[in-house]
């Protein structure tokens, strides 16, 4: 257990993020677990526990966007496992669907201070508290696919998501030789992403080249592959996984 790395997974009491605590439990590493509520967590812990018993696994509440309760987390990680080696920041919210001429001010802050200042939060904590002084370490950004398109709807998720995109160039170039990377999914069988698959599953198979919605499962492979030895020479990159969602407009 010494020798494992500790990764903090934010979000991860479902979908991507608790896919991507499950798939980092199976590679050995001490998964910190965080979100909103408690109960959730500690249900995602017994299941890693079931399949991996010799993992270590903690799970703390909070909410991603609050200063001091995400510095909680960071500083039970410390005493738990006296390192963090990887920080996956997915937690994210979209309260608002519609054109961007009807947003309200409350809903278009909340969707900022999650989803794009959280990251920046959370990267902030983990490189103080652990990598900095250890000069190593890596942070994985789940960003989204419409960070890089036009979507109705959707536009303002989109644009806190492009700015994570940025965000991950702009953190890479700082904190080298820490390496930030992001991943872009398209649309992946979330709770969050409900409005857009539970309805137009059918429609949605039909239409994507490789013919089916994503499931959590394959980012998470994406996530530790990014925080993995395997992308060891990668930094400031963001990958697209979206079923071939970008292409359909070239296909005859």
């Amino acid at each position: 257990m010494t020798d494992a790395r500790t990764v903090i997974v934010t979000g991860a009491s479902r979908g991507i993020g608790k896919a991507s605590a499950l798939a980092f439990a199976a590679e050995g590493c001490n998964v910190v677990l965080t979100s909103r509520k408690i109960e959730t967590l500690d249900e995602v812990a017994a299941e890693i526990t079931a399949q991996f018993p010799a993992v270590g696994v903690l799970t703390h509440a909070a909410h991603a966007a609050e200063p001091e309760q995400a510095a909680a987390v960071v500083d039970a990680a410390m005493a738990r496992f006296g390192a963090i080696d990887v920080l996956v920041n997915n937690a994210g919210t979209n309260p608002y669907f519609g054109p961007l001429m009807d947003i309200d001010p409350v809903r278009a802050e909340k969707t900022v201070r999650l989803n794009q200042f959280g990251p920046v939060l959370w990267t902030q904590l983990v490189y103080k508290a652990s990598m900095a002084q250890r000069g190593t370490g890596t942070v994985v950004n789940v960003a989204s696919v419409g960070g890089v398109l036009t979507e109705p709807g959707i536009g303002y998720y989109n644009a806190t998501k492009a700015a994570l995109i940025h965000l991950t160039r702009q953190l890479a170039a700082e904190l080298a030789p820490i390496r930030v990377n992001a991943v872009a999914p398209g649309i992946v069988r979330t709770h969050l992403a409900k409005g857009l698959w539970e309805n137009n599953e059918d429609y949605l198979n039909d239409k994507l080249p490789l013919g089916r919605i994503g499931e959590p499962e394959d980012i998470a492979e994406v996530i530790t592959f990014l925080a993995g030895s395997a992308s060891r020479w990668m930094t400031g990159q963001t990958l697209v996984v979206d079923g071939g969602a970008q292409i359909r407009s070239s296909l005859i």
